[in-house]
């Protein structure tokens, strides 16, 4: 996934997205190192988040 990539390009720290979504930064981290699977809620905040579409972080389009 794209998360890091996205995260770094807007410079945002895990901390900051961890809070938008009301995870822990622990949580947050592994959801960018594919230790834990993306819940479908987390992915839609993440996309309007980014202005980008879910399919753009799963990697399913460019």
């Amino acid at each position: 996934m794209k998360l890091k990539e996205l995260r770094e390009e807007n410079n945002v720290s895990q901390k900051q997205i961890a809070d938008y979504l009301n995870v822990k930064q622990n949580t947050y981290s592994q959801y960018e190192t594919n230790k834990r699977q993306l819940p479908i809620d987390v992915l839609i905040k993440l996309a309007k988040f980014y202005k980008v579409s879910t399919d753009y972080i799963l990697e399913l389009e460019d």
